[in-house]
């Protein structure tokens, strides 16, 4: 396999992988530079996560535009990926996703925190976006650069930023990376949910997360794991 063919079989596996631990449903999608070109990134039409085979991706450079001539309808909030590649040259695969257990976070002050100890990967902060802040009312969702723009500066330098009312962002220098902590925010979530309905809460500490996520290597052979135990579930392995 050449690398970009390496590059879009992981990408439909991520898109799998998100679409069977109901990260994602009929919507959300996740993206990853191409590994030939930064200023570019993959990303498939706009189809269903499940439903993604390779023939899928597509090509976009960083201001959202499909390259290659390819005339497929793309997904409306590609922009929020191009804007993230943009404003993070270290970051190389996004995630957007509408999680159903991180809303709740997004629209009150209680702030979504690393709980669980595989919560630790989205970082000691998550800030909480909202697009009414600067575009006013709008149908919510990022249709165009400057709406992207905007998100990528709230996101910062933190892995994951919340959506008002919409869902959450993430991003990672690997692909595999940012499926593994998509995977875990809404279980973080879950939790962190279920422990306010007892009593006071007691995140991760700094050190905690930064020793959590000081021995984390994206190839090592216990985040490989999750990978090939994930894409088994998700009926894709053949493509491993």
């Amino acid at each position: 396999m050449t690398d970009l063919e390496r590059a879009r079989a992981d990408l439909v596996i991520a898109n799998r992988i998100l679409a069977h631990e109901n990260v994602v449903d009929a919507y959300g999608h996740v993206s990853v530079r191409d590994p030939r070109d930064a200023k570019r990134f993959l990303l498939a039409r706009s189809v269903s996560p499940e439903m993604v085979v390779p023939p899928d991706i597509m090509e976009f450079d960083l201001e959202g535009n499909a390259l290659g001539g390819d005339a497929r309808q793309p997904y409306l909030e590609r922009f929020i990926h191009a804007a993230i590649y943009e404003a993070r040259p270290e970051v190389l695969a996004v995630v957007h996703a509408h999680a159903e257990e991180v809303l709740p976070f997004g629209i009150t002050g209680a702030p979504l925190r690393p709980v669980i100890h595989s919560g630790s990967f989205m970082g000691e902060q998550v800030p909480v976006w909202d697009i009414r802040d600067k575009f006013g009312d709008t149908n919510m969702l990022v249709t165009n650069l400057p709406q992207g723009r905007d998100l990528a500066t709230r996101l910062g330098g933190n892995n994951v930023a919340l959506m008002r009312g919409h869902g959450f962002v993430a991003a990672a220098r690997s692909l595999i990376e940012v499926v593994r902590m998509s995977v875990y925010v809404p279980r973080n979530a879950r939790v962190q949910m279920a422990a306010m309905q007892l009593g006071a809460v007691k995140p991760l500490s700094r050190g905690e997360i930064a020793a959590r996520n000081a021995g984390y290597k994206p190839q090592s052979p216990e985040t490989w794991r999750a990978w090939e135990y994930w894409a088994t579930r998700a009926g894709c392995k053949e493509l491993l």
